[in-house]
């Protein structure tokens, strides 16, 4: 884990920082592999996927580019090229249903250029 990531997690609220970490192990063991590092100030995975710790929630963002109408709904938000999903709890984290979306967004999705 790279240093500006282990900053941006030490700085989130226990709740969120709890949250991010099951989400990011969901996310690396569905892809091995996967580049992680820090962008927009978050946590940024191959412009696929990324992590964001608010107030009461934390959001994980999924690339849209390349997914049809009707995946697109499957995500939150009016982004034109990510959406997202809501996080408040632990134990709201469905890891089956997110592991779906995620190699979904993997198989399906172009990268956001930056």
């Amino acid at each position: 884990m790279e240093t500006n990531i282990k900053e941006y997690l030490d700085k989130q609220k226990p709740e969120n920082k709890r949250i991010i970490l099951k989400l990011r192990k969901i996310l690396l063991n569905s892809i091995p592999g996967i580049k992680e590092f820090m962008g927009f100030g978050v946590m940024c995975y191959e412009n696929l996927y990324y992590f964001a710790g608010l107030k009461n929630q934390v959001n994980m963002g999924f690339s849209i580019i390349g997914l049809s109408p009707e995946e697109v709904k499957l995500f939150e938000g009016t982004g034109k090229t990510m959406r997202h999903l809501k996080f408040k709890t632990l134990e709201s984290v469905n890891e089956k249903e997110l592991v779906k979306l995620i190699k979904l967004v993997k198989k399906k999705a172009k990268p956001v250029h930056i």
